[in-house]
């Protein structure tokens, strides 16, 4: 029992540390040290320890041999590596999913696309952000494809991660809402239009917040 618990002590961590981070309250190149994070979540240091290795996996923070381990600062090169990859396989998920929802998985989207809409409209950031990430998480399971399931869960945080970087709430559920409809008609070739530029999109909202991360610092430099 006591092992179990400590398990799930650990995925608890892991759980609020990923969100901390894909929502930007901790920011990149931020510091995180088992003693400083056990005090804070008022949990021992394992589960710390292990969420910090669970992150790592995850490719949102990055380890420092006999130091602390960091939030993992993207460049604009990460973003354009990861866009490439994700279109690749993200175009055929949703593809897939067009071709192959039924009636209950259908459904489940048309709710968490309603959800993300009243979440938007009401400002509330962390739970339309969340949100759109369920969305995209949802094609995998309309799609019913293992194999695609297994890629798409490599990068599903740093998939969060980009959304989190999406400031337009509203206009985010509304490319939803349009690939909702365009996938209950099953009409793929739309899909493929949509998906595209929602994906080129969400790359250049991430870029961008990089590019102003990085402006204060060359104009402190200049």
């Amino acid at each position: 029992m006591g092992a179990e618990n400590g398990e799930l002590e650990s995925v608890r961590v892991t759980r609020m540390l990923r969100d901390d981070i894909v929502l930007g309250r901790r920011p990149p190149g931020s510091r995180l040290v088992e003693r400083d994070l056990a005090t804070e979540l008022r949990v021992s240091r394992l589960p710390v320890r292990e969420a910090i290795r669970a992150l790592v996996n995850e490719g949102i923070v990055v380890a420092r041999p006999r130091s602390w381990a960091i939030v993992r600062e993207f460049t604009l090169r990460d973003v354009r590596d990861f866009a490439e990859v994700r279109a690749a396989i993200e175009t055929e998920v949703f593809i897939l999913a067009t071709e192959r929802h039924d009636h209950e998985g259908i459904e489940q989207l048309r709710l968490l696309v309603e959800r993300e809409e009243r979440a938007a409209s009401a400002g509330d950031g962390d739970v339309a952000r969340g949100l759109s990430g369920a969305f995209h998480e949802h094609m995998v399971v309309l799609a019913g494809n293992d194999m695609l399931s297994e890629l798409a869960s490599i990068y599903a945080t740093r998939l969060k991660w980009v959304f989190g970087q999406h400031g337009d709430l509203e206009a985010m559920a509304a490319e939803h809402r349009r690939l909702y409809e365009a996938i209950l008609a099953r009409d793929v070739e739309l899909v493929k239009t949509l998906v595209v530029r929602h994906l080129e999109q969400g790359a250049a909202a991430a870029a961008k917040k990089l590019s102003d991360v990085a402006s204060p610092t060359r104009a402190t430099e200049e």
